[in-house]
């Protein structure tokens, strides 16, 4: 039996070992162990237990001497030491032993000055199939000449931790070897454990050995001049639906990189929410929803096998991962040119942001290290009022250095290449959730498409002092009335009230998070 090097793993009995399995016989493979059952279209779909999303509280980088001065510690980056690391691995390894082990060796990176090598060994074939689909898969050239990993990871969600011995948290453990070059993933089988293990790897990576910013962002480019525009934002903000631009090339949706050069995509596939989706909103995605591609806790008709999307019973955290390909505007391989703008995508419930607005060099940094968007307190009845979130560079999980490290770089390329950038809210408008109303998809798309276009470059502007913002007083196919936020409120009063709460919570957070941050930065950001 080949065992493509397993055994130096300490993987020394499997009882059968694949690599690089093509999606059709993992599917099958995934069928025959009973992990899951095809949907209508030809999708694997698959249930993930207890774990129906990331589980952060489970997370952990091992504290060794070659990172420690490195890494951003906190309640984010959490530590443990070598000797638990060591012993849940060897626990999991032989876990492993006398199970059929499936191996995936692909790259992370679309520049070839860039790429990393990445091997996943998994338990289940039906993980295999999603980091196989989300990943950069070799030629069969490539694979021939793979030769050693830069970074192993290994998965078995059917090992679970016991956490009072570890001194853990639960049955799961997600940690991080950066030294070592290696991770381990137990306990969960929430296949975005994996994906964001190596986004967090990059994100050290990148910066430490080549000089170039990593980026939580969706990014695409136009097709004729390659001009690339680059949408940062947390979850609900629309940062998957505005970079999915008929008009452009699609260059990824989540996780890019900035070099001297442009940017490039980090991963092969897409994984998108699930949750009410339809095909007249988001037919790329719809579609890309066929063979080949792995959904998680989407409830499946047992007899038409036709996904329901509404349905939230398992989560609203529905997922679907595929490859990049399966988009048909897509650009393949995954580059594009130095971004001409920037978009911070913001999803304020508050309803007293602007819809758009111009940052400087400064203001930009602000808005990064913050990461501001909104989210509801619940689904109960009654219950409106909004939470703020401040994800640090939108995506603080998954960024293992110091904010400012990412910060500074961003602050270097606006000045270096005259980057515009623009914080949009897509969020509500004439008043907050619960009395204004969610800003319409064809103003922010129309906004979005101004910025893109340079048309937002030449009109007037006026400064809004309370969150210390530019917004521009007309946009092409915008009504006027919409671009200042307080006139779009019936109580102005209740605006200004909202207003400052609002501006009072992102100086609380910025003096809390970031003192030593600059002072050009901190007083970029609104005057709260």
């Amino acid at each position: 039996m080949n065992t493509y090097g397993i055994e130096s793993l300490g993987i020394t009995a499997p009882s059968a070992v694949y690599r690089n399995l093509e999606p059709a016989v993992l599917t099958e493979k995934a069928l025959m162990r009973g992990e899951g059952q095809l949907t209508h279209a030809g999708a694997l779909a698959v249930l993930t237990g207890k774990y129906t999303g990331r589980s952060p509280k489970d997370k952990f980088i091992v504290d060794s001497e070659g990172v420690h001065d490195r890494i951003a510690w906190g309640s984010v980056n959490v530590p443990t030491t070598r000797e638990v690391y060591n012993a849940i691995r060897s626990e999991m390894v032989n876990y492993l032993n006398g199970k059929e082990v499936y191996i995936f060796d692909g790259f992370a990176g679309a520049d070839k000055k860039y790429t990393r090598k990445f091997r996943v060994v998994n338990e289940l074939a039906s993980q295999n199939l999603f980091i196989h689909q989300l990943l950069i898969r070799p030629t069969f050239e490539e694979l021939e000449s793979f030769g050693s990993a830069d970074f192993t990871i290994i998965v078995a969600p059917g090992y679970k931790c016991d956490p009072e011995r570890f001194g853990i948290n639960s049955e799961a453990a997600i940690m991080i070897d950066y030294e070592a070059h290696e991770a381990i993933i137990a306990g969960s089988q929430y296949a975005g454990e994996i994906k964001k293990t190596i986004f967090s790897v990059m994100n050290y990576i990148m910066p430490v050995e080549e000089n170039v910013l990593p980026m939580h962002s969706s990014a695409n480019m136009d097709p004729e001049t390659h001009e690339t525009a680059v949408f940062f934002g947390l979850s609900g903000t629309g940062k998957t639906t505005l970079s999915a631009d008929p008009n452009r090339r699609l260059i990824g949706d989540d996780e890019h990189c900035w070099t001297s050069d442009g940017i490039f995509n980090i991963e092969g596939g897409c994984y998108a929410k699930c949750i009410d989706l339809k095909e007249e909103n988001e037919p790329e995605i719809f579609h890309a929803i066929k063979f080949g591609a792995l959904c998680e806790n989407v409830i499946i008709d047992p007899d038409t096998r036709i996904p329901d999307y509404s349905d939230k019973s398992i989560t609203e955290n529905t997922r679907v991962g595929y490859p990049v390909d399966y988009i048909p505007n897509a650009e393949i391989p995954g580059k594009g040119g130095i971004p001409k703008v920037v978009i911070f995508l913001t999803a304020d419930a508050f309803g007293v942001l602007p819809p758009i607005s111009k940052l400087s060099k400064e203001a930009a940094m602000y808005h990064f290290v913050t990461g501001f968007t909104s989210k509801l307190a619940g689904t109960e009845r009654g219950i409106t009022e909004p939470q703020p979130t401040f994800s640090t560079l939108f995506g603080e999980p998954f960024m293992p250095l110091n904010a400012s490290v990412y910060a500074g770089m961003l602050g270097e390329r606006i000045e270096k290449y005259g980057t515009k950038v623009y914080l949009v809210n897509t969020g509500w408008t004439g008043g907050p959730y619960g009395v204004g109303s969610r800003m319409k998809l064809k103003f922010t798309r129309a906004m979005v498409t101004a910025a893109l276009n340079g048309k937002l470059e030449d009109v007037e502007y006026k400064h809004d002092d309370l969150f210390n913002l530019d917004i521009p007083l007309s946009c092409p196919e915008v009504p006027a009335g919409i671009l200042d936020p307080k006139e779009t409120w019936a109580d102005k009063e209740a605006y200004n009230v909202q207003a400052k709460k609002l501006a009072g919570m992102f100086s609380e957070n910025f003096k809390k998070k970031y003192p030593d941050m600059p002072k050009e930065i901190s007083e970029a950001g609104p005057k709260g």
